[in-house]
This record gives C-alpha cells, sequence and structure tokens, in this order.
C-alpha cells in the first residue's frame, strides 16, 4: 500500500480518501462496494455534494493496497483524475467501518 493513502491505527489500518474525477453517476460507488466486499474488507462508499466520492475502508494491508489500485482506475465509465487522503481521528469502534463494505446514501 502507498505511503500516501494508508495509516495504521489502534483498531487496523485505515484507508480514507475523496476521489475527485467523474466518479458520479457512473456506478463507482457500486463498483467500490464490490471490489471492497471481494477483498473482505470493511467500510463504507458515498457522494459527496460536490460531485466527489469519499470511502473509508479497513482490513489487512494488501487487500486496502488492491483497493486503492481498483480506485485509481474506477470502471470504465469513471474518469478518475485525483485521489485525496482524508486526515480524520482513528475511529473509537469497528462502527466506523461497518462489515460488510456499505453504500452510505
Amino acid at each position: 500500500m502507498s505511503e500516501t493513502f494508508g495509516r495504521i491505527t489502534p483498531t487496523g489500518i485505515i484507508l480514507h480518501v475523496v476521489v475527485h474525477g467523474r466518479v458520479q453517476g457512473v456506478g463507482f460507488r457500486w463498483f467500490v462496494r464490490t471490489e471492497a466486499r471481494r477483498l473482505g474488507l470493511a467500510g463504507w462508499v458515498r457522494n459527496l455534494p460536490d460531485g466527489t466520492v469519499e470511502l473509508r475502508a479497513s482490513g489487512i494491508a494488501q487487500f486496502l493496497a488492491a483497493l486503492e489500485q481498483a480506485i485509481q482506475r474506477g470502471p470504465d465509465s469513471a474518469a478518475v483524475t485525483q485521489i485525496s487522503q482524508v486526515e480524520t481521528p482513528a475511529p473509537d469502534s469497528r462502527a466506523d467501518t461497518p462489515y460488510p463494505f456499505i453504500i452510505l446514501r
């Protein structure tokens, strides 16, 4: 996993990013959910009002790295231009990253 996106917290490794580009209305959240569940990750993904997509995932480092690679390319109809790390405090519980991975609305 790149040093840019992943961080180790007391409850495990967290990937929390905002994805920029053509990522809404193109199946991006469903793509992320499918990939995260395939990799056995916990967490969520949601659209933001500014047209970006935010996601927070936790799990084993190699699987988070695979998710990171997947979101860089996205589904065929998406065009990812930037991925920004979100600085947030470590979650107090696993409720912050539900399992199985979900789409928040």
